[in-house]
């Protein structure tokens, strides 16, 4: 199971059901998840525990989180992530908890890769509605350092490499 923290431009999309946030048993950890108006609209997902973009078509927004799991398992796949770990967190993404935003640190990268989106969408032209240039553009964000990791491998891209080396255990 997931839980996915969305912002309230989300929530009124997709009017889930609210839970308690606990904590996901992925090795990725709880995600956090807002909208961007483009035409055609998008979601953009980032894990808590290592920032990691997900960008994905938002419609139909209903199956927003049931659509997730495979469009993470081809960012994953992108990133060069063994198919035994991509394997393991499709798997444990089961089920979902809808929950408020609840860390602030990481709503503020999501502003910041909301931005930078930006850049990148008249880059890969997007216009055309291309998953492919989501996939392309979900890449390039995850290389962007961020704050909250300058402890330790700086960029999202970084982290997930050390958390897949590590083994992630939940």
């Amino acid at each position: 199971m997931f839980h996915l923290h969305c912002t309230k431009k989300l929530l009124d999309r997709i009017k889930p059901e609210i839970s308690e946030p606990e904590q996901s048993d992925t090795a990725l950890g709880n995600w956090y998840a807002t909208v961007l108006f483009w035409k055609p609209q998008v979601a953009l997902l980032v894990s808590e525990r290592t920032l990691l973009p997900v960008l994905m078509p938002l419609a139909p927004a209903a199956t927003l989180a049931r659509r997730f799991p495979s469009q993470l398992a081809l960012v994953l796949k992108e990133h060069g992530v063994s198919s035994e770990f991509i394997a393991q967190e499709v798997w444990r993404m089961d089920r979902v908890g809808f929950a408020k935003t609840a860390n602030r640190s990481v709503v503020g990268i999501l502003n910041e890769f909301v931005k930078q989106a930006e850049f990148w969408l008249a880059a890969y032209a997007y216009e055309n509605g291309d998953d492919d240039d989501l996939l392309a553009i979900s890449a390039k964000l995850a290389e962007t350092p961020c704050s909250p990791l300058y402890k330790g491998p700086v960029s999202p891209d970084k982290a997930l490499h050390e958390l897949v080396k590590a083994g992630a255990q939940v």
